[in-house]
């Protein structure tokens, strides 16, 4: 793994998300400024970043973004294809689902997992839901590596110890718990209510 900063990394998949809208656009060049502009990142810090990935734009043209965006997913070592697994098939693990299959066409959701009788067995936004019973054995068969949880909390400890044991050594954890796990499991915590919670501070002055 590069031993670069985890906030350099959460800015360059940034850059690359803008990158790909501008493709999209296609728009063809762009400058520092505006990349600033589109992810919310001062100008210098851009440029730092990009020198640090080995690309230099151009004074007068800026960066292609072509080039430039292929350069950031060579260096974040961009997979052509993940697949990952939902355990959690409530309100919030089928919004996901359906907002993630639309995101990134190299990471996909391919299965979910969930103990509700009433919910295993069907389809929800092109995905099939699996008994949670069943999720070790499909990890191993499928080679999984990353999963998403949004379980209840108190499901979740024991969730995620069980899907690391089955070979899993990534988790976006959309519960409230701290995971305990080993150090060589990467956990990215998103807990909605804390945010919700630091925006209501500063709206109120505090």
């Amino acid at each position: 793994m590069k031993s670069i900063a985890e906030n350099t990394i959460n800015r360059l998949i940034v850059y690359k998300k803008e990158l790909g809208r501008l493709l999209k656009d296609s728009v063809s060049n762009v400058y520092s400024h505006k990349l600033a502009q589109l992810s919310g990142f001062p100008s210098h810090l851009v440029r730092r970043d990009l020198m640090n990935v080995g690309y230099y734009g151009s004074p007068a043209h800026g960066y292609k973004v072509n080039e430039l965006e292929k350069c950031i997913s060579d260096f974040l070592c961009t997979p052509d294809y993940v697949r990952v697994i939902l355990i959690g098939v409530g309100n919030l693990g089928r919004a996901i689902l359906d907002y993630c299959n639309q995101q990134n066409p190299k990471i996909s959701i391919i299965a979910a997992f969930d103990s509700d009788k009433n919910k295993v067995n069907k389809i929800y936004h092109g995905i099939y839901t699996f008994h949670i019973g069943s999720v070790q054995n499909y990890i191993k068969e499928n080679d999984i590596k990353v999963a998403i949880i949004t379980v209840p909390g108190s499901e979740a400890q024991k969730i995620a110890s069980e899907i690391v044991e089955s070979g899993v050594n990534g988790i976006v954890n959309f519960t409230p718990v701290r995971l305990q796990l080993p150090d060589d499991v990467y956990i990215e915590n998103l807990d909605m209510m804390l945010g919700l919670e630091k925006v209501v501070y500063f709206v109120d002055g505090g």
